[in-house]
């Protein structure tokens, strides 16, 4: 990557974001950190209003906006692939959106570009033998940002019963097969992991939860492995 794409790059990667350190920078795009610093003074420079707060990171100052974007044919290519993942194994609820998202991504790039993606359309497919199609994500994605309870109707295979209860959600994870919620559930006490497929019913309440901010998802999955694994 030349300076300028990775400048340009820069910029949208703290427009994407409340805050970004300069480590995280450094990170994504593999410089140094005096490399990122200087990155930073040639947007401020250029006229973008960056600030930073020591020990926080770089912001965009509120107000500012990028302009058009300009997406490249990789780019496009990686949305197909996404498009397509989305009809055989995504969450309905979410398709309706993210076809809207495709239509304005597809609305500013090049005819040369669009014509490339038109002749991809119809040769990428996935072949899936089982689809286990969800409804719920959308709502799902709410609750956890807003911290609002959910009453849901889950079917236990195990039982072969269906078990209304109310849930706080933590985090949603996509196995290869089936989206799952992780969630503490009140009836039972302790967390819990849903699959959405097996969520007959699902709809907001009242009752607000506390955010758990050390909750780390790659934590719980280590956690998960580790109890699997004990003899």
């Amino acid at each position: 990557m030349n300076r300028l794409d990775r400048v340009t790059a820069t910029l949208i990667h703290l427009q994407s974001k409340k805050v970004v350190t300069a480590r995280e920078i450094a990170e994504r795009f593999e410089v140094s950190l005096r490399t990122v610093y200087r990155d930073i003074r040639t947007l401020q420079e250029a006229g973008v209003p960056i600030g930073s707060e020591n020990g926080v990171g770089y912001f965009i100052v509120e107000g500012y906006s990028l302009p058009p974007l300009m997406i490249t044919e990789e780019e496009a290519n990686a949305l197909l692939i996404s498009e397509k993942l989305l009809q055989t194994q995504g969450d309905q609820s979410l398709k309706k959106d993210f076809e809207s998202l495709l239509i304005k991504i597809k609305a500013i790039l090049r005819n040369s570009q669009k014509e490339n993606v038109q002749k991809l359309e119809g040769r990428i497919g996935l072949s899936a033998k089982e689809k286990h199609k969800s409804e719920w994500l959308s709502i799902i994605q709410k609750s956890i940002v807003n911290t609002i309870a959910l009453r849901i109707g889950y079917h236990s295979i195990s039982k072969d019963e269906m078990t209304t209860r109310n849930v706080e959600p933590l985090a949603i994870y996509f196995t290869g097969v089936a989206w799952v919620l992780i969630a503490y559930c009140q009836l039972r006490k302790s967390e819990r992991e849903f699959r959405l497929d097996r969520v007959l019913t699902l709809e907001t309440t009242s009752e607000k939860f506390t955010f758990q901010e050390d909750f780390n998802l790659n934590s719980y999955f280590r956690q998960q492995a580790g109890k699997y694994s004990q003899p």
